[in-house]
């Protein structure tokens, strides 16, 4: 090695040579293979230096196990290491690739840069060597020689280019790329050639020079304060910027004031270290009040500006300036947020052509085309959760305020919805109006509702964001969302918004796929969709505005696609239940029927509060039949899935219809079933009276049939009151006009009531004599669960009488059926009753399982009572030495253990399987 020039710590300005092998810890190559490829990369660095006449022992040169760096004599002048070093390594390459094994074969990527060097103990040092060092790391060089067929890669500093390749007679400047280098702490621009495979001439590459990193543009605003949450979503911004070797394009996509530049912006400032060449920012104006989006070609030419380039440079042509734009940003680390766009087409000219670069897109659109084309990651934003909107209006608002009025901070927080604008809107009328306690400031939220979130300033009035967004929708859309803003429920599934809209099915999902892309509702797995309440208050106020005809053609269609498809779902969970009549559907209304029994009763359940709003809808718009109809197809719904408060809320409803109609038979149903969901809640003078007056219209009527079933109803709620004694009378009663009428399907449950009630009093032989010839009955007539209440019967009574393992076998079965019917009423009862004879047989763990699933469900129908006698059985079950003797499988033989000794007179099987129900 040459020795060096200067004494110890002097600097001298040396040209500096630095070559490093691709790949050279590919697993293929072996540790000889290793040594076989350093030695041959000695080689052909030596025999270069000698064909552009540098003697190999007048350089000195370090080894770096992959790379070795050559430090040129001072007096060498540096064009021949340009001009003539590549060809000739590009020649040596080829012959030692030709003559050694395919492990040992090499291509290399060359820096050469020129600067101060000194001397230690220790070796080589200086920036200028650091430099050479990163220029040879610079991932654009790494790119280069990936995507190049040649064996060879050059890279040389902007000094270098400037000074010795511009003034070359033999290298063609042309031929360079510029490429940013940012590696550690250096931020350069060099120049990439590719010798045996050189670029195509780009004369304005080569006489513009890249702007200075120094100048690097940092256009982001300010991050709005404060910024709460929303961790979840930083995450996956995080992830999808460490996780990708590609350029990231995330879409943020929202509602208008949901939030997206409030976390896009606090996002980038936050990682501003990521992006070293730069941040550029612009409001593509797709949703604001000042007139058309932005042209994409006004965005490119405000980036230029900002990247520096001389004015005089930037092409005329639209198309030049964007392939101009993404040349200069392609390699570098920079980040581009793209706010506010309105459609895909307005975003792809501003995407940079390399894959260093991070795109954050916000937009009230789901660009849908950026993320199938552009792989773009989409982000939706929805609201926040009540503690993250409980931090904002803290951060905002002084605490002690909000301590003084925590239930306004709550009604708030509710009335606003997780909306950060309408949240942030709220703490701005509390600073602005001191005067106003936060309680007098919900109370306007709650009566003014939308117009209290107004403002002269657009930016800082949710309504006029919010119609920003109806700018864009076509005549279909706008209107479909009117309408859905005073569709009944909080959601609408496909039959049901086409039914709305009076759209073919097809068009109807065209549209809602079209008011989802504009983030104005959502869609959940089920297919449903939904918005917002403050979005949904902006729609009626908009519905308002439209024809009268339109809104309530719209409502009757609606509503009439709830009434129809109910009535044939009920038929499947109740196929011996006389139809009702109805009236025929709105002209434009879409039905979609279940199918069968599982299909009709997932229906009920998805649809169920949608339901409930149907029929306020049809009773407030003055359509009782449907109002009265609509509580009848609940009801079968109502009974087996233990729906209590909603069973008397909507036959409070038929009630009042059925007063208005002309039709006895619809009042008598209506007193019947208010009667039983009235005992249901205990409210036992309330359920007399309804039993009476049903009593009274079917004895003026001379309706034997009706007095019957009311008799029936009768038994359970003496049942309820604590009077078995009474409630058998009335089974009896039913019974006997039951059989005087030949109805054998009511004879049944009269004769499971009868043994029931048998059973509570003791009379053991007498009540499984009529249980047993109510279940033969019932399967004669294959009434299902009229069957398994029967069942339920005899588990009990072979309970009572020791037989449990029979009582076992009775209550599987009625379970069974029970389940199959997804009954969930009954099967808590039966469950319940099943843990006795386990209990009594010592198998307590299968008795502490059923009475778990029992407290479950009971709990889960607001059944508390029930659900509190479970509890206490449980906790006699888990401490079996209770001094107060509860321990005793004895004691879960006690009758009054069954806390709902009504529970077999609820069958829904008697439900007016003969009556002519539709109210005329």
């Amino acid at each position: 090695m040459a020795t060096t020039a200067g004494g110890p710590g002097s600097a001298v300005h040396r040209t500096i040579v630095v070559v490093d092998v691709e790949g050279f810890g590919d697993p293929r190559r072996t540790l000889p293979h290793q040594l076989g490829t350093r030695a041959g990369l000695y080689r052909v660095v030596e025999a270069a230096l000698r064909a552009a006449g540098v003697a190999w022992e007048d350089c000195y040169h370090e080894d770096r196990g992959d790379c070795v760096f050559v430090l040129v004599p001072p007096d060498f002048p540096k064009g021949p290491l340009v001009e003539v070093v590549p060809a000739a390594l590009v020649a040596a390459l080829r012959a030692h690739n030709d003559a050694c094994p395919p492990e040992q074969r090499v291509r290399l990527r060359v820096a050469v840069h020129a600067g101060e060097v000194a001397f230690d103990g220790h070796g080589a040092t200086s920036t200028a060597l650091t430099t050479a060092f990163r220029l040879i790391d610079a991932a654009p060089l790494k790119r280069a020689l990936a995507g190049s067929p040649g064996v060879l890669a050059l890279v040389v500093s902007r000094w270098v280019f400037d000074e010795v390749v511009r003034n070359s007679a033999v290298l063609d400047p042309a031929t360079f790329r510029p490429a940013p280098v940012s590696v550690k702490e250096t931020r350069d621009t060099a120049w990439i050639a590719l010798p045996d495979h050189p670029y195509p001439a780009d004369r304005t590459a080569a006489d513009h020079p890249a702007p200075d990193p120094a100048s690097a543009p940092h256009q982001l605003p300010a991050p709005p304060s404060p910024f709460v949450g929303r961790q979840e979503e930083l995450d996956r911004l995080d992830a999808a910027v460490a996780n990708s070797s590609t350029v990231v394009v995330s879409a943020i996509a929202g509602a208008g004031g949901i939030g997206k530049t409030w976390l896009a912006l606090n996002w980038s400032h936050r990682d501003l270290g990521r992006f070293p060449d730069g941040q550029l920012f612009v409001d593509l104006r797709g949703f604001s009040p000042d007139g058309e989006p932005m042209d994409p070609a006004v965005a490119v030419r405000g980036f230029l500006d900002a990247l520096g380039v001389d004015p005089g440079r930037i092409p005329v042509d639209p198309h030049a300036q964007a392939a101009l734009f993404r040349g200069l940003v392609g390699d570098r680390r920079m980040l581009l947020v793209l706010d506010n766009a309105a459609d895909t087409a307005q975003v792809t000219p501003l995407l940079p052509g390399g894959d260093t670069c991070t795109v954050l897109v916000t937009s009230r659109r789901r660009l849908a085309g950026l993320i199938t084309a552009h792989d773009a990651h989409h982000l939706p934003l929805d609201v926040l959760a009540d503690d993250e909107a409980r931090a904002l209006l803290t951060h905002r608002l002084d605490p002690g305020r909000l301590a003084a009025e925590p239930a306004a901070v709550a009604e708030l927080i509710a009335l606003c919805g997780g909306f950060p604008l309408a949240l942030s809107i709220v703490a701005a009328h509390a600073h602005t109006r001191p005067q106003l306690t936060l309680t007098a400031l919900a109370a306007e939220l709650r009566d003014l509702g939308l117009d209290a979130l107004d403002d002269d300033d657009p930016t800082a009035s949710l309504p006029t964001v919010l119609s920003w967004s109806l700018r864009s929708l076509t005549p279909d859309q706008a209107t479909a969302l009117a309408l859905l803003g005073i569709a009944p429920g909080p959601d609408i599934g496909l039959p049901a918004a086409a039914s709305l809209t009076g759209l073919p099915p097809g068009a109807a999902r065209a549209v809602l796929r079209g008011l989802v892309q504009a983030s104005l509702i959502g869609e959940d797995a089920r297919g449903h969709h939904r918005m917002h309440d403050l979005i949904r208050r902006h729609a009626a106020d908009t519905a308002a505005t439209l024809p009268r005809r339109t809104r309530d053609e719209a409502l009757r269609r609606v509503v009439d696609h709830y009434l129809h498809t109910a009535h044939a779902a009920d038929r499947h969970l109740m196929a011996d239940r006389t139809p009702a009549e109805l009236d025929p559907p709105e002209p434009g209304t879409h039905l979609s029927p279940p199918t069968d029994y599982a299909a009709a009763l997932a229906w009920f359940d998805a649809e169920h509060p949608n339901l409930l709003v149907a029929q306020r809808t049809a009773a407030a718009t003055g359509r009782h039949r449907a109002a009265w109809g609509l509580a009848w197809a609940l009801t079968t719904f109502h009974h087996r899935r233990g729906h209590l408060h909603d069973r008397l809320a909507v036959w409070r409803i038929g009630l009042a219809a059925a007063e208005c109609l002309p039709d006895p038979v619809a009042r008598t149903l209506a007193h019947r079933y208010s009667g039983r969901a009235c005992a249901d809640l205990g409210r036992y003078d309330e359920a007399e009276e309804h039993l009476r007056q049903v009593l009274v219209l079917a004895e003026r009527a001379g309706d034997a049939d009706r007095q019957a079933r009311a008799h029936q109803e009768f038994t359970r709620l003496w049942a309820l009151r604590g009077d078995n004694a009474k409630a058998l009378e009335h089974a009896t009663h039913a019974l006997r006009l039951q059989r005087a009428l030949d109805d054998r399907v009511g004879e049944a449950l009269s004769l499971n009531l009868v043994g029931w009630y048998e059973a509570l009093l003791g009379d053991y032989d007498r009540a499984r004599e009529h249980c047993r010839a109510a279940l033969a009955l019932q399967r004669e007539h294959h009434a299902r669960e009229g069957e398994a209440m029967s069942l339920d019967s005899l588990g009990y009574v072979d309970h009572r009488t020791g037989h449990h393992d029979r009582a076992l076998e009775h209550y599987r079965q009625a379970l069974a059926v029970f389940r199959e019917l997804g009954h969930s009423y009954a099967e808590a009862d039966s469950l319940e009753g099943l843990g006795h004879p386990y209990a009594a047989l010592g198998r307590v763990d299968r008795a502490r399982e059923v009475w778990r699933q029992a407290w479950e469900l009971y709990r889960g129908q607001g059944r508390d009572a029930e659900a509190e006698g479970v509890r206490r059985r449980l906790d006699e079950l888990d401490h079996p030495d209770d001094p107060d003797g509860h321990g005793d499988p004895a004691h879960h033989d006690d009758p009054a253990h069954h806390d709902d000794p009504a529970h077999h007179g609820d069958s829904a099987h008697h439900d007016d399987s003969d009556d002519q129900c539709a109210p005329r």
